[in-house]
């Protein structure tokens, strides 16, 4: 890897030979001079302009072996270098499972990588790297960086200030790797406990809140120098249907609409969001068509561009997602989009397909030239803005410098205490007296680390409580246990002083629920946590105790464990309210309950 020094040089001197007349890339922020840069580029260059795609590999140039024969096989192409030089695409987005984010060093080599390849062509214009680094259950880039609560978690804690210094710190450690782009913060306002694709990715179910919290994050980012993007619009927080394998439909009206899905997005274009993300959903008080949002010119470009007064950058969700593909083929999906407003494509399913679509458009009439260049001048503009026309390399040296520094992490956990909710607390049960409640057993789901932090939660709460002065042992039981293992775990509690469960997601038919009422039966105190949505406490009467963490990510279990031990003290409040199980329609914890000690 050359020194930032090195790379600097190189950069600049492909930025002069890129100049437009004598005035070089590092000085172009004005309209005149972006309109004058996108004049010089050929349609092939336009149209790569829009696409922000996916790639496997490492590295830029020297993935391993299926990582190539993954892109030759998805792209035809063998490495993100090639993608580059063949299709021209103004953005590149970063997956754990494309093998793109291992570690902080190689992120940023990556990053390097791709702008090397991209500003080596000729009239090569700097790539937008993005991410989906929302925090919480949603994260692409895992330790050693520094990760915070999730956003239902930050709406539990209500601090403006917290969601602010997320965005900024989140930020700084994004822009030192080389991501210059992340796709948060969620804007939807959660009203829907069944909501399976948002849930705690949402700051919660009160508009007002969320918008403080959007406003404040998205401030966060841009002090950072990474660009925001509020999604998903219109709304995606009262839908029953996960839009990557359905195509879910919003029944509010138009009133409703403006009261509540709004307000968030009012307030991310208020702050001067960079850009906002599309939802494949269907919302038809808003358009009456039958198209997702994503296609919809009444909504994009009649509400988000008109009425909202939005021009800044739209995005599409993925275009793999099956809410986009329901309607249209692959081929029609990406020049519809243009036609509604869009203005960056995101991660079609066949690139070829998409790229060609768009080219042919434009020779064919359906699209016109000057359609493009309105939204690659919006392109240019933030890229401009990101100040990667002047420097879009990053120094290994800034990654030790910021990226999971002993600081950072500090703010995270101080964070995380704010946000742990305690629900109930039977007889005074919390926190835990290490004195009479000496010996635990830490049971219950250990579903996948969501974001490149140890797991699974059981040991990490047992590790956790232990280091607080407990003798902790982790038994996991699952999302599902089976009766084998509900008996295992009660006659494990025979042997301990008290029971923590972490609970994920509890129905009325979850076996979840069957463990928790056998565990009390022993007689042993039982502690539960929620280690995922916050509805679960509706669903389990006989806990002496619960707690609601929001996530199952490291930094929230070790603050519910402080909570646990009496460390800190319960702060949170619900962002969201919990209706009783047996009558939905009734409230049994409302927005703003939290108990403390």
């Amino acid at each position: 890897m050359p020194s930032r020094r090195t790379v600097l040089a190189a950069g600049a001197g492909v930025t002069a030979a890129l100049a437009l007349g004598t005035t070089a890339y590092a000085d172009i922020p004005d309209d005149k001079k972006l309109r004058s840069l996108i004049s010089r580029m050929t349609l092939e260059e336009k149209v790569g302009q829009l696409f922000v795609m996916r790639v496997y590999g490492h590295s830029a140039t020297a993935p391993d072996q299926a990582d190539i024969d993954a892109n030759l096989k998805e792209i035809g192409v063998r490495t993100a270098a090639e993608l580059i030089a063949k299709y021209r695409v103004g953005g590149i987005i970063y997956f754990t499972w494309a093998h793109n984010t291992k570690d902080p060093h190689q992120i940023a080599d990556l990053s390097n990588g791709i702008q090397r390849a991209s500003l080596t062509q000729p009239r090569g214009l700097p790539v937008l790297v993005t991410t989906d680094q929302e925090h919480g259950i949603v994260c692409r880039v895992g330790k050693p960086a520094t990760l915070f609560p999730g956003a239902m978690a930050i709406g539990a804690g209500g601090s403006r200030k917290d969601a602010h210094t997320l965005g900024r710190i989140s930020g700084a450690e994004l822009r030192a790797i080389g991501i210059n782009q992340d796709y948060s913060p969620d804007a939807d306002v959660n009203v829907n406990p069944a909501n399976p694709v948002i849930g705690v990715r949402s700051f919660g179910a009160d508009p007002d809140a969320v918008a403080g919290l959007v406003a404040a994050e998205v401030a966060g980012y841009q002090r950072s120098h990474v660009a925001a993007t509020a999604k998903h619009f219109p709304g995606h927080g009262d839908t029953a249907v996960d839009s990557h394998y359905g195509f879910p439909i919003i029944t509010h009206t138009r009133e409703v609409w403006e009261k509540l899905d709004a307000v968030p997005f009012r307030a991310a274009v208020k702050a001067g969001i960079d850009s906002i993300m599309t939802a494949h959903i269907q919302f038809p008080a808003l358009d009456d068509s039958g198209d997702p949002a994503t296609l919809s010119h009444p909504i994009l470009t009649g509400i988000l561009r008109g009425e909202l007064g939005y021009d800044g950058v739209v995005v599409t969700d993925s275009l793999g997602m099956e809410g986009v593909r329901t309607k249209y083929g692959d081929d029609r999906v990406p020049v519809l989009a243009l036609k509604a407003g869009v203005d960056q494509l995101l991660n079609p399913p066949d690139l070829a397909v998409a790229w060609n679509a768009v080219l042919k458009a434009v020779q064919g009439g359906e699209l016109t030239e000057s359609r493009l260049d309105e939204s690659i001048l919006r392109i240019l503009r933030l890229k401009s803005r990101l100040r990667l026309f002047d420097d879009p390399y990053v120094g290994q040296g800034d990654v030790d410098r910021v990226v999971g520094i002993k600081e950072h992490l500090r703010t995270a956990d101080r964070i995380a205490e704010r946000t742990t909710t305690l629900l109930v607390n039977k007889g005074g049960l919390l926190p835990l007296s290490r004195r009479t409640h000496k010996k635990l057993l830490v049971v219950g789901a250990d579903p996948a680390s969501p974001s490149g932090t140890t797991g699974p939660p059981t040991g990490v709460l047992a590790t956790a409580l232990t280091e607080l002065g407990f003798t902790a042992t982790a038994l996991s039981t699952g999302t599902a246990p089976s009766a084998a293992t509900i008996a295992k775990a009660v006659a494990a509690a025979q042997d301990a002083d008290a029971v923590v469960v972490g609970t994920y997601n509890v129905t009325a038919g979850s076996s979840q629920k069957m463990l928790v009422e056998q565990l009390v039966a022993t007689g042993r105190p039982v502690v539960a946590i929620a280690i995922r949505n916050p509805y679960d406490v509706a669903q389990l009467p006989s806990a002496p105790a619960h707690l609601a963490s929001y996530s199952w990510t490291d930094v929230e279990l070790r603050a519910a464990a402080r909570v646990i031990a009496g460390k800190a003290a319960p702060r949170g409040k619900l962002p969201v309210p919990v209706q009783r199980a047996d009558d939905p329609a009734q409230v049994l914890y409302p927005i703003g309950y939290g108990l403390s000690y």
